[in-house]
C-alpha cells in the first residue's frame, strides 16, 4: 500500500499559474490527479500553498493539505504533509510533479514497488535509456549511474558514464553513449527516509549539480533504480511544453 502526493504551486518562474493552466478543457492538476488516481495507491492528495488551487482541486473532487509558502522543494512540502498527516515511517508516498499531466500511472506503481521489495532502500526512482548522443551531452538531462544491484552510485548534469575511447580528440569529439541513461524525475519514498532528508542541510554536491537527490546519496541514504516499463511522457515547464501537451491530449 502506498500514498501519492503532487505537490503544486502557483508561483512558476517559466510557467506562473502552470497548475491551474486549461489543457483541453481541464485544469492541469487535474489531468496529474486522475493519472494518479489510476495507479494503486490507497489515497492521493494535492500538496499546495494557493488557494486558488485549493478551489480548483474541490471542484474535481480531490483532497487537498495547505502546506507552508517557504518550501524550496516538492521534496519538502511532501515531507509537510506526513508530518500532518502523521504517517507511520515504514509508510510509502510517491511524489507525482503537479506538471506532469500524461505520467502513465504504470510508473507511479512502479517506482512504489521498488521500495515495496527492497527493504533496505529509502528512495526509489526510474530511469530510460539515453536516446541520442545530443542527449547524453545535454545537462538539463540529468544521467544515473547504478551499481549491479540497481543502487544509485550518482546522479549528474554532466555526460556519465563517459566512455573515453569515443573521445580521442576531447570533449567535443565523443561519438558513443550506450549504456547511459536519463533519470526520470519521480521519487518514491519511504516516510522515514523522507523526513530525514528534508531535515539535512543542502550539500556541496547538490549545490553544485543543482541536484537535491545528491543530498540525499551524500549522507548515505540508498535510492534504488529501474528501468520504466513506460515512457514517461512529456512534462511542462514552458508555453511550448504546453502546447505539445495540448495536441497530445485532444487526440
Amino acid at each position: 500500500m502506498f500514498r501519492v502526493v503532487i505537490p503544486a504551486r502557483y508561483a512558476s518562474t517559466r510557467l506562473p499559474g502552470k497548475a491551474l493552466l486549461t489543457i483541453a478543457g481541464k485544469p492541469m492538476i487535474q489531468w496529474v490527479y486522475e493519472r494518479a488516481s489510476a495507479s494503486r495507491a490507497s489515497e492521493v492528495l494535492i500538496a499546495t500553498d494557493d488557494l486558488l488551487i485549493v478551489s480548483a482541486a474541490h471542484s474535481f473532487g480531490a483532497e487537498t493539505v495547505m502546506t507552508d509558502t517557504a518550501h524550496e522543494s516538492g521534496t519538502d512540502r511532501i515531507a509537510e504533509v506526513a508530518r500532518i498527516q502523521g504517517w507511520a515511517g515504514s509508510d510509502i508516498v510517491v511524489n507525482v510533479q503537479g506538471d506532469e499531466p500524461v505520467i502513465p500511472a504504470a510508473l507511479i506503481d512502479q517506482v512504489a514497488s521498488l521500495l515495496e521489495t527492497h527493504p533496505s532502500a529509502q528512495i526509489a526512482t526510474l530511469a530510460t535509456p539515453i536516446a541520442s548522443l545530443a542527449e547524453f551531452m545535454d545537462p538539463n538531462a540529468v544521467k544515473v549511474v547504478t551499481d549491479t544491484g540497481g543502487r544509485a552510485l550518482y546522479f549528474s548534469r554532466a555526460p556519465i558514464p563517459w566512455e573515453r575511447d569515443g573521445a580521442a580528440a576531447g570533449m567535443g569529439s565523443q561519438t558513443r553513449f550506450a549504456g547511459a541513461r536519463r533519470h526520470i524525475g519521480i521519487y518514491g519514498y519511504r516516510v522515514s527516509g523522507l523526513l530525514r532528508m528534508a531535515a539535512l542541510p543542502r550539500t556541496a554536491l547538490e549545490q553544485q549539480e543543482k541536484l537535491e537527490q545528491l543530498r540525499a546519496l551524500e549522507n548515505g541514504l540508498e535510492i534504488r533504480v529501474a528501468d520504466s516499463v513506460e515512457q514517461p511522457g512529456p512534462d511542462v515547464n514552458t508555453a511550448a511544453d504546453l502546447e505539445r501537451v495540448t495536441r497530445l491530449l485532444e487526440r
